[in-house]
């Protein structure tokens, strides 16, 4: 080499640490082999991950979903809290493929960052251990990518990828919904992790005028509450009860994400005020100053899963999520459309 050589560039000269992903992988296997379950054939290392369907199945059909966190993250990195946010992440895909009647099998992840922070990453993918441990779906693979100048300093990004199995005859389709079904309504743990953007004007609105703080939580804990997640309760709720349809409320909440289930002519006509309005839902509404429509297609409002189901199976439905730690109103009825809207709050 001459003198004037240019010296050697290493991959971590140009940002990439794979010393960091390596001790990243050895903080997770211990995480992800707590969440592991029949079907898992092999572990985290390969370059796929392998599940058999359970032998129980005799027609399984694979139901799969994709979700992201949103801009939750951006609370995330200006709190520095990183430990729930892999739990939301879990919950958007599994409750999704929970509508369809399906039971989650496993999950991937993706978290994708501009220089790998060991502890923050192992933070966020300690979450989604904790969320798919918490809905019996195993992590079974996931990638880590640390690429310089496409993310800033301290932010990173997360999609998560579900996939679960639902024998064929009992996919959940709600075509078999009818005028004078009940509508029933599982309280949601906050604002989950939809509606952010408008969260993160109301906070910016606010200023210092924040509160304390919220529904018994102190305020920064009630806005990040990870999102609920309904796996367990639901799928034995669907084993004892003909429950006919489900919707999971996320982006466009209870207005838009129930007629997504509904039967071409019906509606959902909800009673207000047969559930509570927590007292986040309501500092959010009053700060922004938006109408209930507003905030019934925006946000939650309370309610993170819907259950449709006949009247004569109702309360014993109610009974069983209950006793399986859900809060359950009777949120209302389906009706026939006629010339309204698919969803009706009165």
């Amino acid at each position: 080499m001459t003198s004037n050589s240019p010296a050697p560039l290493s991959y971590k000269d140009a940002g990439v640490d794979i010393d960091a992903g390596d001790a990243l992988v050895d903080r997770i296997k211990p995480l992800a082999k707590k969440t592991m379950r029949e079907g898992v054939l092999a572990g985290i290392g390969g370059f796929g991950a392998l599940f058999e369907v359970p032998k129980r199945y005799k027609e399984p059909v694979l139901v799969s979903g994709t979700d992201g966190v949103g801009t939750k993250l951006k609370l995330a990195f200006e709190w520095n809290m990183h430990d729930t946010v892999g739990i939301d992440l879990v919950a958007m895909s599994v409750n999704d493929v929970l509508v369809q009647g399906a039971e989650p099998l496993f999950f991937l992840d993706y978290f994708a960052c501009g220089k790998l922070e060991v502890d923050t990453a192992a933070a966020v993918i300690g979450g989604i251990a904790r969320g798919c441990e918490l809905s019996g779906c195993a992590l079974i693979g996931g990638e880590t990518a640390e690429m310089p100048g496409m993310y800033p300093a301290g932010e990173y990004d997360l999609a998560g990828f579900a996939v679960g199995a639902v024998e064929k005859s009992k996919i959940l389709t709600g075509q078999s919904v009818k005028p004078g079904d009940v509508v029933l309504g599982l309280a949601s743990a906050g604002v989950h992790s939809n509606g952010f953007s408008l969260v993160r004007k109301v906070i910016e609105r606010a200023g210092a005028d924040l509160p304390a703080t919220l529904d018994g939580q102190p305020f920064k804990q009630a806005v990040m509450a990870p999102t609920r997640l309904y796996v367990k309760p639901v799928l034995e709720a669907l084993g004892l009860h003909p429950i006919k349809a489900l919707a999971h409320i996320t982006g466009g909440g209870l207005l838009e994400n129930i007629p997504r289930v509904l039967p071409e002519g019906t509606a959902a006509h909800l009673q207000k005020g047969s559930w509570p309005q927590t007292e986040l839902f309501a500092w959010l509404q009053k700060v922004a100053g938006i109408d209930d429509i507003e905030m019934n297609r925006t946000f939650n409002n309370g309610i993170g899963m819907v259950v449709v189901i006949d009247p004569a199976h109702a309360a014993a439905c109610a009974a069983t999520l209950r006793a399986a730690g859900e809060s359950v109103h009777e949120i209302g009825v389906i009706a026939e459309r006629g010339e309204g809207a698919a969803v009706v709050v009165r």
